[in-house]
């Protein structure tokens, strides 16, 4: 059998009466999409002395002999395969191969591997690369992965999670990377659960998370993680990783944010105030991210600072003009693509409160079923300038009507410069409560819809 010993990377297409000796690193379930779906396998990603990575899949007609010898971090001895291309859409290792155990594979374990395997491997990039991973759609070299690792100090975490949990669960965290930068990591369903009920037993609140297999994108010029199903969490010493990092002194310094677990719990719903109870809350609380729910009657337009903006495509910040060009100052760009976005200032009123109020893009879009662009089709004239131009008629009929909305509350309400709250839902009849947002700076929500910072 030693004369047959091989690594992953000299395996190729085909069927295999090697034997190859892998740590299984982690194993997920892999359903169909639907939710709730059906198992179809389990899916596993295995590391060889060399360091290579390379994922493997069990049928579910095969779980039956295999899966109760399946345990994370365990060396095997892997013989009688078959190795095909991996869906490239959803690779999660460098390798552009697959290992399927067929009716022959033996997968026995050894504690004496004849070349000694490394305890983990992660694919940590900086956030450069998780830029371009996240601005790829898809289109990247064959030998890359759209997947990568995450590695970095929690700051903040905040949770749908009802007890008991009810559909559509996501815990979201923020977690600042090596270069003093911000990301935000989500969950959702079974993952989302899973972690919020560990951090909430837990007798300390971690510092360090590693997550793996997650999938970057970028919305509103910040970058986002979601979770996949091959991701795994793992807090503070819980990896050789995870505990260099936590060993390095980068905690000495007080955040002054509050404790994760405490987070967690704090922001389980969303709750109802009244306007006047909203004005008395950013008054007499600390400052902190919340949503409410809120009910009025709409007063009066503002108008004196327009109803819409030329917005940056990539930022959506608001562009300045010159004679010939848009810049924009965020991106630096001084050619930057323009779109037109609503913001539409706006008085509410109820019994002995009101409030002024901004709605932005995604909620006006929303609320009238028509994009700001199109909306510049029924101002009267041509060649109209809309940021200089009278809003249009269904803006102004919004003057006497009623509605039920959620608002988000940031750290710029509780300063002496806090003018405005910024809605981001009209809630209908028939809606599900709505969740807390999941974004802790004040920027848009996770659409990318409504950015107040124009």
């Amino acid at each position: 059998m030693a004369d047959d010993l091989v690594f992953l990377s000299d395996l190729q297409a085909g069927h295999s009466s090697s034997t190859v000796e892998v740590r299984l690193l982690r194993s997920w379930d892999a359903r169909t999409l639907r939710r709730g779906g059906e198992r179809m396998s389990v899916e596993m990603l295995l590391l060889d002395s060399q360091a290579t990575m390379m994922p493997a899949s069990v049928n579910v007609n095969r779980l039956a002999t295999h899966q109760t010898n399946l345990e994370a971090g365990t060396v095997y001895s892997l013989t009688g395969f078959e190795v095909t291309r991996c869906n490239q859409d959803y690779r999660l290792s460098d390798s552009s191969l697959l290992i399927r155990f067929t009716d022959s594979t033996t997968f026995e374990k050894i504690t004496d591997p004849a070349v000694p395997i490394p305890l983990e491997s992660f694919r940590f990039r900086n956030y450069s690369e998780m830029l371009r991973l996240a601005n790829s759609n898809n289109q990247l070299p064959v030998s890359d992965s759209l997947f990568t690792d995450l590695i970095g100090k929690i700051t903040a975490v905040k949770s749908t999670i009802t007890e008991p949990p009810l559909d559509k669960n996501r815990v979201s965290a923020t977690i600042k990377m090596d270069n003093d930068t911000s990301v935000t990591l989500t969950l959702f369903d079974a993952q989302a659960v899973k972690i919020h009920n560990q951090l909430a037993q837990m007798a300390v609140d971690p510092r360090i998370c590693v997550a793996t297999s997650v999938n970057p994108r970028m919305v509103g010029g910040r970058l986002f993680f979601n979770g996949t199903a091959g991701t795994h969490i793992h807090f503070d010493v819980e990896t050789v990783a995870g505990e260099s990092l936590f060993s390095s002194g980068l905690l000495e310094q007080d955040t002054g944010l509050a404790p994760v677990g405490r987070l967690v719990r704090s922001f389980a719903k969303v709750e109802t105030l009244s306007i006047a109870e909203l004005n008395d809350f950013v008054l007499n609380a600390s400052s902190q991210n919340i949503d409410f729910i809120c009910t009025g009657k709409v007063t009066g337009i503002k108008l004196d600072k327009g109803w819409c903006y030329v917005s940056c495509a990539k930022c959506f910040r608001k562009l300045h003009r010159s004679v010939s060009s848009l810049t924009c100052l965020s991106c630096n760009n001084t050619d930057a693509v323009g779109i037109l976005r609503y913001r539409v200032e706006i008085s509410i009123a109820h019994e002995t409160g009101e409030g002024l109020f901004v709605m932005l893009d995604g909620v006006m879009a929303k609320l009238h079923n028509m994009r700001a662009h199109e909306a510049v089709n029924l101002l009267p004239g041509n060649d109209v300038n809309p940021e200089e131009s009278d809003a249009p008629q269904f803006v102004l009929d919004m003057e006497g009507n009623t509605y039920t909305f959620q608002v988000k509350v940031g750290p710029y309400n509780f300063t002496a410069n806090n003018h405005s709250f910024t809605i981001s839902r009209i809630l209908g009849e028939g809606d599900p409560e709505p969740q807390p947002a999941f974004v802790d700076d004040g920027a848009a929500d996770d659409n990318g819809d409504d950015n107040n910072d124009v």
